[in-house]
């Protein structure tokens, strides 16, 4: 599609042009584009008569399901703004962001309706809860006349929240410029390898509350081609859908890659309709990559973006992937068109090709900014565009990203984004816990993973790492878990008394080119 600039727009042009084709499968079902437009008129109505106006926010707890975009579009076209929590994080976690965007309205899928509930109490001033064993049966029952509400590309469309060095997630606002700009270009302003034709089947199974679930299934919509909905990465239910669904459109990481290749059939498949695979949250190792080529035959592209750019900035397309490796596989790629690039100093002045420093974009992609915090806004965004993404790099002569290090300290592990600080302050409210730092060290299975590096207290000398992991356990989310927990006398400061992250990692990253996972 294109010249659709808004979310609404989109769907109602798709369902014009499509109609009964298929636009999303999962479980046995089919939801086609006219369907799927019509669903999302039923739940803007039902949201509509529960109060639901112009940039209130609606929540939306739920693994991957067709009802995601229903809501999607259906806030849209209300100028409602969606907010998709992760289901996977503790309840106090889960809270803090609903209090954060003080939903109108919660869309909260089995089993995660109770939680919600539960965490809502019985205020009167609660917000609407959909629940999901009900949600299909009330959206039903609303009118399916489309809204017919004016709305603008530079409205906000969705908040994604994202974690930051102060230990709270934050908000980023995404348009429907930021979500479309690049989505809806037609096929031939678009790279080879990320054309898509009205034939092709998507594999949606990176989660819907990233910007990697919710962006790759709107490309795959604008194009005409049918996302197939999962809810977790299994091999052998991908390899099924290559030979039964016709599947030909993969975007997952490289820790979901290994396990296809590693899987028993994977040899015996007839992959020629795959002609490209995408990865995204880490570099893909070498050995990795000659198993790959040589189970699938086909091309890779490695993606590197961020929730605050939309997703992908830049791409090491399949011609810069040689089996016998190159200098350019240890690189991010190239920015995409419409995307500039900078490395800045610690003054935010450019630096010269070869030089590390903080990596800045400039895009139609990037964000409006922090829902409600102008001040951290103020500090990642310019007046004229351009954002800091809190990554280190450097631009090589040739405009190739090769990332170094985290410049905010985050750990990506097996594509979850984990900040120390979160981390830090759960162990660190622990009663033996002196003094608690989290790194990430590196990872074959997840790319990175996240330990502990504890100091007790006196009296507490005798504490066990296990019974703080346990302590932790009960307030985070899985992902965010140390993985090990190592004890110290004490942890090694700077002049400042700033706990030193670099000295902690510098034993796991010796010998690794870049230090991020």
């Amino acid at each position: 599609m294109s010249g659709e600039t808004t979310l609404g727009e989109l769907i109602r042009a798709l369902a014009r042009r499509y109609g009964d084709k298929p636009a999303l499968r999962f479980a046995g079902e089919t939801v086609s584009f006219f369907e799927l437009d019509r669903r999302a008129n039923r739940i803007a109505n039902g949201l509509a008569a529960a109060g639901v106006g112009r940039g209130d926010r609606v929540a939306t707890i739920a693994r991957n399901h067709p009802q995601h975009f229903e809501l999607l579009f259906a806030t849209a076209k209300l100028g409602a703004v969606l907010v998709p929590v992760n289901w996977r994080l503790a309840d106090p976690e889960i809270a803090w962001i609903l209090g954060d965007a003080a939903p109108k309205a919660i869309h909260a899928a089995a089993p995660f309706d109770e939680r919600i509930a539960a965490l809502l109490g019985a205020s009167p001033a609660a917000p609407l809860l959909l629940r999901g064993h009900d949600f299909a049966s009330w959206r039903e029952a609303q009118d399916a006349a489309d809204p017919a509400i004016a709305v603008g590309p530079d409205e906000v469309a969705v908040q994604l929240y994202t974690s930051g060095t102060t230990g709270r997630p934050k908000g980023a606002m995404l348009t429907h410029r930021n979500l479309l700009v690049l989505r809806t270009l037609p096929p031939e302003a678009q790279p080879a390898w990320n054309r898509f034709t009205d034939d092709d089947v998507s594999l949606l199974v990176m989660p819907s509350f990233h910007i990697g679930g919710t962006g790759y299934g709107l490309q795959t919509l604008a194009a005409g081609a049918t996302g197939l909905i999962a809810q977790e990465f299994r091999a052998d239910k991908v390899l099924d859908f290559i030979e039964s669904e016709r599947l030909s459109k993969i975007f997952i990481v490289p820790s979901a890659l290994q396990m296809l290749v590693q899987h028993p059939r994977a040899r015996e498949v007839d992959y020629s309709r795959i002609r490209t695979i995408l990865y995204g949250a880490s570099p893909i190792p070498l050995q990795l990559l000659r198993e790959a080529i040589a189970t699938f035959g086909c091309g890779f592209v490695q993606m590197y973006g961020m929730t605050e750019t939309c997703g992908t900035i830049c791409a090491l397309p399949p011609e810069d992937h040689d089996a016998e490796g190159n200098p350019r596989m240890a690189s991010a790629g190239k920015p995409l068109a419409q995307v500039e690039l900078r490395i800045l100093d610690a003054a935010g002045q450019p630096l010269p090709a070869g030089e590390v420093g903080e990596i800045a974009v400039r895009s139609p992609l990037v964000m409006q900014g922090y829902w409600g915090r102008p001040e951290d806004t103020a500090q990642v965004l310019s007046a004229d565009g351009w954002f800091r993404t809190g990554d280190a790099g450097l631009l090589d002569d040739d405009g190739y990203l090769f990332l170094k290090d985290r410049v905010k300290d985050m750990i990506v592990t097996g594509g979850e984004n984990v900040y120390p600080a979160e981390v830090e302050a759960v162990i660190g409210a622990h009663p033996a816990v002196a003094e608690v730092a989290v790194i990430g060290v590196p990872s074959a299975k997840w790319g990175g993973e996240v330990k502990a590096v504890i100091a007790l207290r006196a009296e507490a000398a005798g504490t066990e790492p296990a019974a703080v992991l346990a302590w932790a356990r009960e307030r985070l989310a899985g992902y965010k878990l140390p993985k090990s927990i190592d004890l110290a006398p004490a942890l090694p400061r700077g002049p400042t008394g700033k706990i030193l992250r670099r000295e902690l990692r510098a034993p796991y990253w010796a010998g690794a080119d870049r230090q991020i996972s």
